[in-house]
């Protein structure tokens, strides 16, 4: 039997930040009704995925993905529709988009800067390509802090300040006067502002009929959210001379003939996923009011496919909650403003409500 404990010399090798850092943790989901990252509950109806079986199976694994890749974009700027003058970019889901942003604006003393708490992958991004982070606190309802983003942006004149519209983990939209503010001040600093759309299908609002006044703003979504999470699909949307730039530094054949069909498929029956959208927005009423009448619970009015909770005592819950078969999120160490919050995933009725039951035992 080999020994595989890398020497101390190979370690060296490995950046010191790097080793510092702690891995993206994925919970271990076995046997639980899984609450905590924001999935779409419901699948194909067996019908579709019969026909989409049959179509994945008629694809040529041997070649590389080919001129399908054009195929789907332009089914998700017709889907989005796109503006005029804009052009759009495929990403192995929004996380990869992020990367690649950052890798093209590493620009010596570069800075990226976001609201926090937020999605880790803006600051993750930025660590790993060696850009400088900044993170401006949200105020203590989790709304934006729009003089201290604009004292932000003129101090620190960033690359990229990201605006994720609705925000994760706080599921809500904020003030568009104040998203403009800002969009304005990084544009006269001569910097890109990119909204993050992740969350558009919940949504009461988007940004796309806004984004076309501006030529420094991309706007990023992905399919994840829609009902594809297993496909890893992403994509960003922006005048065509930017992406141009962007485009230059995706890697070669990064969607995969499978995720491309799979997503295309998809659109073709948009219908259904429409239908489904509509199913969670709903029993995220019902979610919001059965959690109106926990006395201990206090939640913020959601515009996504979860909800933050504060509760007395988050990491005792969390546990209690697992205990019961019920996965939730546990966000309260992610920022010192998330102190004692839970995100819940918005599942079927039945989740729901098992997942309300638990909660309220464990309080």
């Amino acid at each position: 039997m080999t020994d595989s404990t890398p020497t101390p010399s190979a370690l060296i090798r490995i950046r010191a930040d790097v080793q510092s850092m702690h891995a993206y943790a994925v919970q271990d989901a076995t046997g639980m009704r899984k609450l905590d990252a924001m999935e779409n509950p419901y699948g194909l109806p067996p019908a579709l995925q019969q026909a989409l079986g049959q179509r994945l199976g008629a694809l040529a694994l041997n070649r590389y993905p080919g001129e399908r890749g054009n195929d789907l974009k332009l089914a998700l700027a017709r889907y989005a529709q796109l503006p005029g003058g804009f052009e759009l970019m495929l990403g192995n889901g929004s996380d990869e988009l992020i990367s690649l942003l950052t890798m093209a604006c590493d620009l010596p003393g570069a800075t990226i800067l976001a609201p926090v708490p937020g999605f880790v992958m803006y600051a993750m991004c930025a660590q790993l390509q060696g850009l400088n982070f900044v993170g401006v606190p949200l105020t203590a309802d989790f709304e934006l802090d729009g003089p201290a983003m604009l004292a932000a942006i003129a101090a620190q004149k960033p690359s990229i300040v990201y605006l994720a519209y609705p925000n994760n983990p706080t599921a809500n939209l904020w003030d568009d006067a104040v998203i403009e503010q800002i969009v304005e001040a990084q544009g006269a600093q001569g910097g890109l502002v990119v909204i993050d759309e992740a969350y558009q299908p919940f949504a009461s609002k988007s940004y796309i009929d806004r984004v076309a006044r501006h030529g420094h703003v991309l706007l990023m979504r992905t399919l994840s959210k829609f009902g594809l999470a297993g496909v890893r699909l992403g994509y960003m949307m922006g005048p065509a001379a930017l992406i141009h730039e962007i485009d230059k530094v995706r890697p070669p054949y990064n969607i995969s003939v499978l995720n491309c069909e799979c997503a295309l498929f998809a659109l073709e029956h948009v219908d259904v996923f429409a239908a489904q959208a509509e199913q969670i927005r709903a029993q995220r009423g019902v979610l919001a009011a059965g959690l109106s009448r926990l006395p201990d619970v206090r939640q913020w009015r959601s515009e996504a496919n979860m909800i933050l909770i504060r509760v007395p005592d988050a990491a005792r819950t969390f546990e209690d909650m697992k205990a019961r078969g019920v996965l939730i999120k546990n966000v309260s160490k992610m920022h010192p403003l998330l102190a004692n919050c839970l995100r819940l995933t918005v599942g079927t009725a039945d989740d729901n409500a098992q997942m309300l039951a638990a909660l309220e035992q464990s309080l």
